[in-house]
């Protein structure tokens, strides 16, 4: 099941925690099935074989090019649809596969290997691209992207976005260098920024010293953690009677929200959650794909 996944350019996508988030959906006949994330198609691929024509599975991503992947993947298959729009537009994804409610629903929270691979907004310290790091080529829906965060905030305002979402002690140096170099140059693409940080904070072991400015900016970009409750609770709203609701978090961030989120609902006798502790990556999971080290699977079901 846990097979890896390429396009025709020959880039890999391996489904995180694939057989682990599949069997905690539970899934049955008949059931309309949600996955939040469609990536590179791996989980739905597997959703969609269990499910079978029984149910609809209802595959959702802002990334353009994950619709032309979906294409590739599901040509003929009448039970599985996509729908272009972020996870958050519960409303919006619910009129447009013709359904009022749903049985189960995935969330996959990490960012696609192909945005990685195919890096053209800056997602890679690795890249040479423009620094945007939208998840759509359109832009975000806060209306700012990396590029005006580096070049136009205050040192003050990118120090607290780089210790708030990255948790990144050295934030306030970072900030300085990022402030100072742009007052020669602007910062222009990704591999700029992550030279201008190597320089602020030389690396020390393997992980790249710009890894947490390059999530914190991601998130302040894109508005992760306020999108993330915003589809929690209209997911809810959205789900049955004794619907679930998995959800694969990346980092500790994400993770406290979705635990302090279905804590609450069970709490209020909502709901009950079904992984006590979040269900981690088995060794040989992480021998074949290092790039799950940090994912947990949580998932609550709805009294």
């Amino acid at each position: 099941m846990k097979a890896a996944h390429s396009n025709a350019s020959g880039q890999v996508h391996t489904p995180v925690l694939l057989h682990e988030s599949v069997m905690s959906l539970d899934i049955a006949a008949g059931d309309v099935i949600v996955d939040g994330t469609f990536g590179g198609g791996g989980h739905s691929t597997v959703i969609a074989e269990q499910l079978k024509e029984t149910g609809l599975l209802i595959c959702v991503d802002l990334d353009e090019a994950a619709e032309v992947r979906f294409a590739e993947k599901f040509q003929t298959a009448k039970h599985v649809k996509f729908v272009h729009s972020n996870f958050k537009d519960v409303a919006v994804i619910l009129n447009e596969a013709g359904v009022t409610t749903v049985n189960k629903v995935l969330l996959d929270l990490g960012t696609s290997v192909f945005q990685l691979l195919a890096d053209t907004r800056g997602f890679s310290f690795h890249s040479d691209t423009p620094l945007t790091m939208t998840f759509s080529e359109h832009g975000s829906h806060t209306g700012f992207n990396a590029y005006d965060i580096v070049n136009s905030w205050a040192e003050e305002s990118i120090a607290d976005i780089i210790y708030g979402y990255g948790e990144d002690r050295s934030s306030r140096r970072i900030a300085r260098a990022i402030v100072a170099a742009r007052a020669i140059t602007p910062i222009v693409t990704a591999i700029q920024l992550a030279n201008v940080i190597e320089a602020a904070v030389p690396r020390r072991g393997r992980i790249h010293p710009a890894t947490k400015t390059f999530q914190a900016l991601r998130i302040a970009v894109n508005d992760e953690l306020g999108t993330l409750t915003t589809a929690m609770n209209a997911w809810w709203d959205a789900l049955s009677p004794h619907g679930r609701l998995s959800i694969i978090t990346f980092h500790s961030l994400e993770d406290r929200l979705v635990k302090q989120w279905m804590k609450a609902k069970a709490e209020e006798s909502l709901g009950s959650i079904l992984t006590k502790k979040p269900i981690a990556p088995s060794d040989e999971e992480l021998q074949v794909n290092p790039r799950s080290r940090s994912a947990k699977l949580r998932t609550i079901e709805k009294n």
